[in-house]
């Protein structure tokens, strides 16, 4: 009988890491939200601060991509943990001496968007070489899930500890950066890293070749590819977590812990279907899955954008997380169980690209379109497009749809 997946060498202690930073992350993107939302009172300040994080981010995935497929990747995420562990110091000084002007919140984003554009290629390429193969599946909803436990204490502590005061709350933040980076040194390499080979006397091809050869992978695997191009939309299109701020002041009436509250909501919804999923894995019919649960999240956005009572609007989040959940599950083990070793850093980069698209241009979207429609026509437009492209896509990509077990994707891929 195998043992559980945590007493795995070295796992437990990557989830702790990992854990706690995510936890600050989400402390971080609550009270920043509410800050500037509170300075500004406009809705394209949510736009804004979701744009300082992205454009950072797409600049530098291609080089973190490259970097982390040639050297140690562990030294490379402490790095970018110790670059996170500053921005929050800064936030914290910022608001420790009421200089509050939303120029300089934006700054210390910029400077977090390139943290994270190394931080999470480099958190997906490590995660296949600290288990068995055999258990990567598991692995990978046991991660998912506890890393969604953040994401619920991490925005009701958020709203909680800004009743103290920003900085305290960024200070936390700061705390648990820095208990991620003494957590990662513990964790040792199952796997070695594979370093991708060139002929002796052949030129090694420059950075933006070795990273195109990702974008290359991806683009010949037309189920990788409607995998997370369904999501990127999805989420693009249909998202409301950048509505939040709104709906909680001037919707729902109910603060800033209502507003911790709503934001840990998809993520109550994300953790209870993970620890489903951790403990009975699925690997039949997936390609199906994948779209109803897609179709799932925009119903329950739509659910989301109508209602005007804050424990329906709780629940429709919870729903909505649970199809997210399912939808980040299949994608994730379709790009893990079909990637080389030594594309991973650039593969996962890619990925990390559309996942950043779709949140961070998500947040920009919802902003945009608040800010020119009003909330509630923002959140259904989004609903409904949602919907649509998942319609579209599922009529359209055969492959994806038909898809059985994750093993297929490699199998069509060489096929």
């Amino acid at each position: 009988m195998s043992i559980p997946i945590y007493r795995v060498p070295g796992f437990a202690a990557f989830l702790v890491a990992r854990l706690a930073a995510v936890f600050a992350m989400q402390i971080q993107a609550v009270v920043v939200a509410w800050q500037v939302y509170d300075i500004t009172r406009d809705p394209m300040s949510l736009a804004y601060a979701g744009l300082a994080q992205f454009v950072p981010m797409l600049f530098l995935l291609a080089p973190a991509g490259d970097l982390i497929d040639r050297f140690n990747r562990k030294t490379i995420l402490a790095a970018s943990w110790v670059l996170s562990a500053i921005c929050s110091g800064w936030l914290a000084w910022l608001s420790y001496s009421n200089a509050h002007p939303s120029g300089g919140i934006y700054a210390a984003l910029v400077l977090f968007g390139c943290a994270r554009a190394f931080m999470g290629p480099a958190l997906q390429s490590l995660l296949p070489q600290i288990v068995p193969r055999e258990r990567l599946a598991q692995s990978l909803a046991t991660n998912s899930m506890l890393m969604k436990a953040a994401t619920i204490g991490g925005p009701v502590a958020g709203g909680a500890l800004y009743a103290f005061g920003g900085s305290v709350a960024y200070l936390v933040c700061l705390v648990c950066f820095i208990a991620g980076i003494v957590l990662l040194r513990q964790v040792p390499i199952l796997h070695p890293q594979e370093i991708e080979q060139y002929p002796e006397g052949e030129a090694r091809p420059g950075m933006w070749r070795r990273f195109n050869e990702g974008i290359r992978f991806i683009w010949s695997h037309p189920v990788i590819l409607g995998a997370i191009s369904l999501d990127l939309f999805a989420v693009l299109l249909g998202g409301v977590i950048a509505l939040l701020p709104i709906y909680a002041q001037d919707i729902l009436h109910v603060g800033p812990a209502g507003l911790g509250l709503l934001r840990s909501a998809m993520a109550v919804g994300e953790i209870l279907t993970g620890m489903y999923l951790s403990a009975r894995p699925f690997n039949r019919r997936v390609g199906v899955t994948l779209f109803a649960a897609i179709f799932l999240f925009g119903c329950a956005n739509l659910v989301f954008a109508f209602s005007t009572s804050f424990w329906l609007s709780f629940v429709a989040l919870m729903v909505a997380g649970a199809g997210d959940m399912i939808s980040v599950y299949v994608r994730s083990a379709l790009v893990q169980y079909s990637t080389p070793d030594h594309l991973r850093g650039r593969v996962n980069a890619v990925n990390m690209l559309f996942i950043s698209s779709s949140n961070e241009l998500g947040e920009f979207r919802a902003g945009t379109s608040a800010s020119a429609f009003g909330a509630v026509p923002a959140a259904v437009l989004g609903g409904c497009c949602t919907l649509l492209i998942a319609g579209g896509m599922m009529w359209r990509n055969r492959p994806l749809r038909g898809i059985d077990r994750f093993e297929d994707a490699e199998r069509i891929h060489r096929g």
